[in-house]
């Protein structure tokens, strides 16, 4: 699917990718959503993330946490006008790995049933801000002045259908090294 540049693209983009990745968890049995990924140690898995998640949930909870923290930056950058610190406070971009490894560590007690109920309320949250936007709003580039040379579709979309996206592949991955 190509990246979305309208408003009503991205709203379809999410709410779509958020679906196929429902209805993939929804094809697993139970099974296969409680076994530990194996992915091995191929070398075309040489990002953190492939050590880091080791199960469904890890990347469920990725995901609803990812959503909060784009609500948190929406809340103090749209609504309150101020600069919120993005990716997260005392984190860059460059050490994102370290930001997501603290997210892991967070949500280890979290039960899968439980993690997909945040998951589908997020969504939901989000979409609903997402929403609440103009088109112009959304995707012109400094209207905000925290996402500085960006826009805020940024934000929605690398949180929603480009994320979505990445944990398909992820739990596709999953399902096909248990069925070997």
């Amino acid at each position: 699917m190509p990246r979305p540049t309208t408003k009503q693209d991205l709203l379809k983009a999410a709410d779509e990718e958020f679906s196929r990745l429902w209805a993939l968890m929804g094809s697993m049995t139970d099974e296969e959503q409680n076994t530990p990924f194996m992915f091995g140690d191929d070398p075309k898995r040489n990002e953190p993330h492939w050590k880091r998640d080791k199960n469904l949930r890890d990347v469920i909870v990725h995901l609803y946490e990812w959503h909060q923290m784009i609500m948190g930056w929406h809340n103090e950058g749209v609504i309150k006008g101020g600069i919120p610190a993005v990716p997260g406070e005392g984190y860059t971009w460059q050490t994102l790995p370290d930001l997501n490894q603290k997210i892991w560590e967070k949500y280890q007690s979290t039960p899968l049933k439980d993690a997909k109920e945040m998951l589908k309320g997020s969504h939901s949250e989000i979409i609903t801000i997402a929403t609440s936007h103009t088109e112009d709003e959304l995707f012109r580039k400094g209207h905000y002045k925290w996402t500085k040379s960006t826009n805020l579709a940024t934000y929605f979309i690398s949180g929603t259908s480009s994320h979505y996206d990445w944990a398909i592949g992820k739990i596709k991955l999953h399902i096909k090294m248990i069925k070997r």
